[in-house]
């Protein structure tokens, strides 16, 4: 294979990585969104919620993806203006997750057990360190080839999806309090999403396309 076919096939195991962890972190947020609600857990919405912000990244991510894997350039004003978008969709969420927790334990909300909610926060705890994994793998080779815009793109995504991780333990651990009658622990796990929905706004607003 030559230097060339050797680079497209590594741009399309790029793309076909984006594709893949679109489709986890929508199956992820639906089943976070859901469980969350049925169970009353702030925690597990928030992270349902972070999810579905991630998923709207991710299109983001994959269109750029897609453009400069076809050698193309990609539109500056267009990716910063969703870039902005993301921003105030992080911020949304921080402000949310704020309320939510406070009204929870001022209220002293006891979450309902959540088997399904557990689930996904396991799942999510496993997949994501193995896709980002994959992500920076991939983003190395891309190095080498000479693609260091795509190299750089991928690997900030592989930033974004090992944080999703973090959530996710985090998540898993105060629904699992929760479960034990710690009602608090549920509220005070949503406020970790808080820390990186700020981080992530503020870097979103701060990118230049």
């Amino acid at each position: 294979m030559d230097l060339e076919a050797q680079r497209l096939a590594t741009a399309h195991s790029a793309v076909r990585l984006e594709y893949l962890t679109l489709v986890v972190a929508v199956g992820e947020a639906l089943v976070a969104l859901i469980s969350g609600i049925l169970a009353g857990s702030v925690a597990l919405v928030a992270f349902g919620a972070d999810s579905v912000i991630e998923t709207i990244s991710g299109f983001v991510v994959l269109g750029q993806l897609l453009t400069l894997a076809q050698n193309r350039s990609a539109k500056r004003w267009n990716e910063h203006r969703s870039h902005r978008f993301l921003a105030v969709l992080f911020y949304t969420l921080a402000l949310y997750v704020v309320v939510s927790a406070g009204w929870s334990i001022l209220g002293r909300h006891h979450p309902h057990e959540n088997v399904l909610g557990i689930a996904v926060s396991i799942f999510s705890a496993v997949a994501m360190p193995l896709l980002a994994w994959s992500k920076r793998t991939t983003a190395h080779r891309l190095s080498e080839h000479g693609l260091a815009s795509l190299s750089r793109l991928l690997l900030a995504d592989a930033a974004e999806t090992a944080l999703c991780s973090l959530l996710a333990v985090s998540t898993l651990i105060g629904v699992s309090l929760a479960w034990r009658h710690w009602w608090w622990a549920d509220a005070v796990a949503s406020l970790a999403v808080v820390y990186f929905a700020l981080r992530e706004g503020r870097e979103a607003w701060e990118c230049e396309a």
